[in-house]
């Protein structure tokens, strides 16, 4: 994941609740039904992904097969 704020020429752009995410659509095919949330707690703030085609992921969570 990376921070923008162009959209390409090609990116998809998923709003939901006044947010929007731009995503490429070279790993469109790879996300599709996968739920983004963003926790906080006193240690850390992250985004959760919860993809349904990932068969694993690595250690960190930073990747994932499908």
């Amino acid at each position: 994941m990376s921070y923008t704020n162009e959209k390409g020429k090609f990116d998809e752009l998923v709003s939901q609740d006044g947010v929007g995410v731009l995503v490429d659509p070279g790993v469109l095919m790879h996300i599709i039904g996968t739920q983004m949330d963003f926790h906080t707690d006193r240690l850390r703030s992250e985004f959760i992904f919860t993809n349904p085609n990932s068969k694993g992921e690595c250690g960190c969570g930073e990747s994932f097969t499908v």
